[in-house]
């Protein structure tokens, strides 16, 4: 008898992998959830199991450490757990000026970003690749398409992401799995307080919900994969940015990031 076969969220406990989890569970996928706060995935995978009738396992893991990638990859295997849809999602940012923030949490993220997600792709592509089937998501953003100052070590970890996620796109077309580079812009906050974060004032007013993009991801994914820029505005602006000199969007993106002065 086969195995059952699982998705693999990382970044589960909230966001945008909490609604990637809700939106597979309701596909009557299985899932996998992983991130660091274990309680949180633990009331996740016990109210999809309630709502959707589906499997959920909950692995507390940090993917920003040395080889965690591998790690996971060896876990998943201990448990006789077989990932035929794989999402990295797993990120976060720091803003400010680059030599002010601190370098450790500036390396914590470049390696989510990069060195997590190749690791976790590396690892678990051999049986997607044997059984000429299975799927990638990985979230990235429109952050990837211009430098940003005052993200610049989280722009550039995007652009790394995107560059990677498109190029093995074109890699595994023969191979039968599919790869959806996902782009999204400003997320909309779940709720007015989202994570006790103050509420704050959209850029250009444009800001879209994490249901929509998650809508847009998994559509792409029914269509064999490619690139996905949720949002017309985002889209236009993706577009323009290859007929602007990168220097001079460098200019225009730091008046806009630039943050505020210290009261």
């Amino acid at each position: 008898m086969d195995r059952p076969a699982y998705c693999l969220i990382t970044g589960a406990s909230r966001g945008l992998g909490k609604h990637f989890a809700h939106a597979l569970a309701a596909r009557n996928r299985n899932l996998v959830l992983v991130a660091r706060s274990l309680d949180q995935l633990e009331s996740l995978a016990n109210e999809l199991r309630a709502l959707h009738a589906v499997q959920a396992q909950p692995l507390g893991f940090d993917l920003s450490g040395p080889l965690a990638g591998q790690r996971l990859a060896e876990e998943l295997r201990e448990c006789d757990l077989s990932i035929d849809l794989l999402v990295n999602n797993a990120g976060f940012g720091v803003r400010g000026e680059f030599w002010k923030l601190s370098l450790d949490h500036q390396l914590e993220m470049l390696r989510l970003h990069q060195a997590g997600l190749v690791e976790l792709t590396f690892h678990l592509l051999p049986s997607m690749i044997a059984e000429r089937r299975g799927a990638i998501i990985n979230v990235s953003s429109t952050a990837a398409f211009q430098p940003i100052p005052y993200a610049a070590a989280y722009a550039a970890s995007k652009a790394f992401a995107t560059s990677f996620s498109l190029a093995l796109a074109e890699e595994l077309r023969p191979y039968g799995v599919t790869v959806v580079t996902l782009c999204p812009g400003r997320l909309r906050p779940d709720s007015p307080i989202d994570n006790g974060a103050k509420p704050r004032r959209a850029l250009m007013g444009v800001e879209q919900s994490r249901e929509q993009v998650v809508t847009e991801a998994l559509k792409a994914l029914d269509s064999h994969g490619g690139l996905v820029i949720p949002g017309m505005i985002n889209k236009s602006v993706a577009f323009a940015e290859r007929l602007i000199p990168r220097s001079v969007i460098a200019k225009l993106v730091a008046r806009l990031s630039r943050p505020a002065p210290a009261s």
